[in-house]
């Protein structure tokens, strides 16, 4: 898993550059079977946002989820755009964050009519309770022009393959007879659960509601309210995948803390033994002297040098390099100064780039050596 990385996958266009707009840098990634996406860092944030476009549809949607969770092994995957309202309870403009998705489409027909036989997939506790948080503080509506903040709603999804412009249509009395606790209809929700059900990855659906389903769909008013809504749904899924990665960091430091206040450094930087719970046993242990600065200094240039061997051999790609140096230029900057907080912002880029180049083994390796290395620092 890439500790610092979101998936978001779009349908179309416009909600696909409500996204966009809120990277930095955002650089080319290509799939070798022909699928694009670009990774770029959320402003103001240490997460990064892999943000790709599937098409209409839930099959497309549920091959092309497969591929970026394949390709990118992220900490979520979250799908994000707009859907019609189901009920009037929920207005144009307001964001749906689903507590589950029905995938509606599935049936048996029998003299009596159509009997319903859905799937059903339940969205991640985790995921469901940084949503929580993240409406509950409001903060995440400064973002949005203007200063109106949507309400946001947590309830099912449905998820077909009809695009649903009518109350009145067969289809629209099956959906509200066999899914009335359902908030919103779309038609990409269902594959993408399932893809993340099948990779063991949390998957989060945020809809904002552009129109009524009610035959209003193309209208004026929907052309008005397309570009709000999917405003308001990118903003807050932003807003929740930075929450997510900041907690993830939360934990990687936690846990590497813990481990290395049970290490012992050697005078090369490097991880020695670990002694613990010994019984009717001597262990003789001879710790050599603690980290220096010129140490470090070395082990950092020849990880650059490494990460440069692995770029040119194809191993890392161009934009993977780059942001690579990025956050190895901001772990010397750190600790080439005095200040308390110097070691743990090293750490953290030192932890960032671990993730970037998560499948090279030889440069996670190094990367190992060198965080003990920081932590050994008196």
């Amino acid at each position: 898993m890439t500790n610092d990385l979101v998936v978001i996958l779009t349908a179309f266009d416009l909600e696909y550059h409500a996204v966009r707009e809120r990277l930095v840098a955002p650089q080319l990634h290509h799939h070798d079977k022909g699928s694009l996406f670009e990774v770029g860092r959320l402003r103001g944030s240490d997460c990064r946002i892999a943000l790709g476009q599937t098409g209409k549809g839930n099959h497309p949607a549920a091959v092309f989820a497969e591929r970026a969770i394949q390709q990118f092994s992220p900490a979520a995957l979250l799908f994000v755009g707009v859907a019609g309202a189901l009920w009037d309870k929920t207005k144009l403009g307001d964001v749906v964050v689903a507590t589950h998705v029905y995938g509606y489409h599935g049936a048996t027909s029998e003299d009596d009519g159509a009997k319903a036989r859905p799937r059903a997939w339940e969205t991640a506790h985790l995921l469901n309770q940084l949503a929580q948080h993240v409406a509950r503080s409001d903060d995440w509506s400064r973002d949005l022009p203007g200063d109106h903040t949507p309400k946001v709603h947590f309830g099912p999804v449905a998820a077909g393959e009809v695009l649903h412009n009518s109350r009145h249509s067969y289809e629209a009395r099956w959906v509200r007879e066999h899914f009335n606790d359902a908030l919103a209809i779309e038609m990409e929700a269902a594959g993408v659960a399932q893809a993340g059900h099948f990779n063991a990855v949390p998957v989060a659906i945020v809809r904002g509601i552009s129109d009524r389903a009610d035959g209003t769909k193309n209208s004026s008013d929907d052309a008005d309210w397309q570009p709000r809504a999917a405003a308001g749904a990118a903003t807050f899924a932003t807003h929740l995948a930075k929450q997510l990665i900041a907690r993830q960091e939360r934990i990687a430091m936690e846990k590497e803390c813990d481990t290395t206040s049970h290490t012992t450094v050697t005078s090369h930087g490097i991880a020695g033994i670990v002694a613990r719970d010994v019984n009717n046993s001597t262990v003789h242990m001879s710790a050599g002297p603690e980290s220096t600065a010129t140490d470090l200094t070395a082990e950092l240039r020849g990880l650059r040098d490494q990460l440069a061997s692995a770029r040119a051999n194809g191993a890392v790609d161009d934009a993977t390099y780059k942001a690579a140096n990025e956050e190895l230029d901001n772990a010397s900057r750190a600790l080439e100064t005095k200040e308390p907080e110097a070691r743990s912002r090293a750490l953290l880029s030192l932890k960032r780039l671990r993730g970037l180049v998560a499948e090279v083994a030889e440069l996670v390796t190094k990367i190992a050596t060198i965080i003990s290395a920081v932590n050994g620092l008196s």
